[in-house]
């Protein structure tokens, strides 16, 4: 049992609450020239592609994802992760997930389609569908008026959204804790979590440190961005809804939202849980065991 596992453990126990479920991922960063483990590498599937929601979300259901640029399935995820420049102007090879629902959704002929570029995501092109005259790029049919509602809008809302440029990643990799073939330190741990305990979270956190949790949250690129790369580059908790995306491609629980740790504070989370549990009864807020 690796430590990543016993840490999942006491945090559960920590609750107090008999069968608690928390949907947990681990995300392990890879850079260009690293080695990667062959029990990392098998679980790279070159048949489908899955975007970072689905990876994590796959994750906390215990079925490991290896996302490189060859099988992400979101190119707005393959910016935030460094699996690709940001202002690359030739779309990705091959059909994505996140292009091929634009592609069945577009008023052209299906054959002449042209998935976007990274370039026209980070120039708020994509996300700004209406706007930019970009029909072709919606999601949601011809009436779709895209993300934001101006291109200036869009690519000063992308510009905030914290990514890994230079890309400087091969792969990241997605695990459970309870996963008995993996002993990994994951860079950041992600927690899928009903309000109820998220506040027991944050209360532990309080009640350690005396310090608040500012959370940052967007539209979208929520789970590669927001809970993913940011607390991985700033070393700080985030919380975060989930977005368009997760709730509709990788269909997260309409009660779940996700709060996510870098590795070192994962492990002072579950420590503040166990002591802080005479001054925070869980069990007796309401919802608590349901």
């Amino acid at each position: 049992m690796g430590e990543f596992n016993q840490l999942y453990n006491q945090l559960l126990s920590a609750f107090e609450v008999k069968e608690i479920t928390i949907p947990t991922s681990g995300v392990k960063f890879f850079k260009k020239g690293d080695t990667v483990p062959e029990e990392v590498l098998e679980n790279a599937s070159s048949e489908v592609t899955l975007t970072s929601c689905q990876a994590t979300r796959s994750a906390s259901l215990e079925d490991a994802v290896y996302l490189t640029i060859h099988n992400i399935g979101c190119i707005a995820a393959a910016i935030s992760l460094g699996l690709v420049d940001q202002n690359q102007k030739e779309p990705l090879e091959g059909p994505r997930v996140y292009t091929n629902i634009m592609k069945e959704q577009s008023i052209l002929d299906k054959h002449k389609f042209k998935p976007p570029s990274p370039h026209e995501f980070t120039e708020g092109i994509v996300y700004s569908c209406q706007n930019s005259g970009h029909s072709e790029y919606a999601l949601f049919g011809k009436e779709d008026v895209g993300r934001f509602r101006s291109v200036e809008i869009a690519k000063n809302a992308v510009s905030d959204m914290i990514a890994i440029q230079p890309a400087i990643m091969q792969g990241v990799f997605f695990f459970s804790p309870t996963l008995e073939n993996i002993n990994l330190v994951p860079d950041v741990v992600i927690l899928s979590v009903r309000p109820v305990e998220l506040a027991r979270l944050v209360q532990a956190y309080s009640w350690y440190t005396g310090k608040r949790i500012n959370s940052s949250m967007g539209a979208v690129r929520v789970v590669n961005s927001d809970l993913i790369v940011r607390p991985y580059l700033t070393n700080e908790i985030n919380v975060s809804t989930y977005c368009v995306g997760a709730r509709l491609i990788a269909q997260y629980e309409a009660d779940r939202l996700g709060i996510a740790f870098p590795y070192n504070l994962f492990k002072d989370i579950v420590e503040y849980m166990e002591l802080s549990r005479k001054g925070y009864p869980f069990p007796n807020y309401p919802g608590a065991t349901s």
